[in-house]
């Protein structure tokens, strides 16, 4: 197969093959180990749990859906169907934002923010588990600015962290 130029490919060499089907090995089986976790321990998916917990470091426990979309990486639909399973539960609520109206906010419950205290410590314990048991402390610096960097090709418009 050539490409679109017409030139050969340039194949990945051993290593970067290696490092591609670990990465892809990762992105598959990582969210899947994370969301047999949290089903168990909370009856959440990792997505949920997610959501929920950006919304738990808000200021009054607030975020104007696109900005948690943002944070997230998430679509507003997506988002918007993870927000009504939510509110089913009484964990999350949606309003209309007092400042712009066209806008509306996620608010997390009180229900919401206990059921995050609860998972917290075992959620962490098993992002060590599976993630920094394998990275040694001088490695962490250098993996994030690696992953921002691949992430700033994937997403140019910018991976938001609210409040920072």
């Amino acid at each position: 197969m050539a490409e679109a130029n017409g030139s050969a490919p340039e194949w990945l060499s051993e290593e970067e093959r290696s490092l591609w089907l670990a990465m892809n090995g990762v992105l598959t089986r990582l969210p899947q180990a994370l969301d047999a976790q949290l089903e168990r321990d909370g009856g959440l998916s990792y997505f949920e749990y997610l959501f929920m917990a950006m919304l738990s470091e808000q200021e009054h426990r607030t975020l104007q859906m696109s900005e948690l979309a943002a944070c997230t990486n998430a679509s507003l639909s997506r988002l918007s169907h993870v927000a009504r399973r939510l509110e089913a539960r009484g964990y999350v609520r949606r309003e209309a934002d007092a400042t712009d109206r066209r806008c509306t906010n996620a608010v997390l419950t009180e229900d919401g923010f206990a059921a995050v205290v609860a998972l917290a410590p075992l959620h962490v314990a098993e992002v060590r588990r599976l993630v920094f048991e394998a990275i040694s402390p001088d490695a962490v610096l250098p993996l994030t600015r690696v992953l921002e960097g691949i992430m700033d090709i994937v997403d140019p418009s910018g991976h938001v962290e609210p409040g920072r």
